[in-house]
C-alpha cells in the first residue's frame, strides 16, 4: 500500500507524541521509534534530532491525529498502543490520546480498550510481534 507523504509524517508524529505522554522515554520505545522511522523513510538525522529534544518539546501538538485512510488509521493505532504497552504499563495521557484518536478515525473504542487490555497482560506479544505498519506498507 502507498502511504501518502502526509500520512506518514502524521504516522510518525503521533508515535512521537505517544511515546512523550508518559513523559519517559526508554530504550525499547527509541528502537521501536527508529525502526518505524526507518521504515517510513525518515533520515536518520531527522530522528536523532527529535528523539534528541522530545521530552523538553513543547511544541509538539498533542491533537488527534486524522489520516486519509481507516486502513492506516488502524494499523497506526495498533502500533501506538504496542509502543505506549512496551514498558509494560499505559497510562491514562497515553490511552486517552490513542481513544482521541481512535474516535476520530471512526475506530471502535472497544476494541481499543481490548487490545490495551491483551497487550499489558501478555507484554511478551510487544516484543514478539512485529508492527502492523510492517504489513500494510
Amino acid at each position: 500500500m502507498q502511504i501518502p507523504v502526509r500520512d506518514r509524517s502524521n504516522y510518525l508524529k503521533g508515535l512521537f507524541i505517544t511515546a512523550k505522554l508518559d513523559k519517559q522515554l526508554n530504550q525499547i520505545e527509541k528502537d521501536i521509534l527508529k525502526k518505524i522511522s526507518d521504515k517510513l523513510g525518515f533520515a536518520n538525522d531527522f530522528y536523532e534530532e527529535t528523539i534528541r529534544g522530545l521530552l523538553a518539546n513543547k511544541y509538539l501538538s498533542e491533537e488527534a491525529i486524522q489520516f486519509s485512510d481507516k486502513k492506516i488509521a488502524e494499523s497506526f493505532i495498533n502500533d501506538a498502543i504496542k509502543l505506549a504497552c512496551s514498558n509494560g504499563a499505559i497510562t491514562e495521557a497515553e490511552t486517552n490520546w490513542i481513544k482521541q484518536t481512535a474516535q476520530l478515525n471512526g475506530i471502535s473504542l472497544e476494541e481499543i480498550e481490548k487490545k490495551i487490555k491483551m497487550f499489558i497482560e501478555k507484554p511478551s506479544l510487544v516484543k514478539s510481534s512485529d508492527f502492523t505498519l510492517m504489513s500494510i506498507i
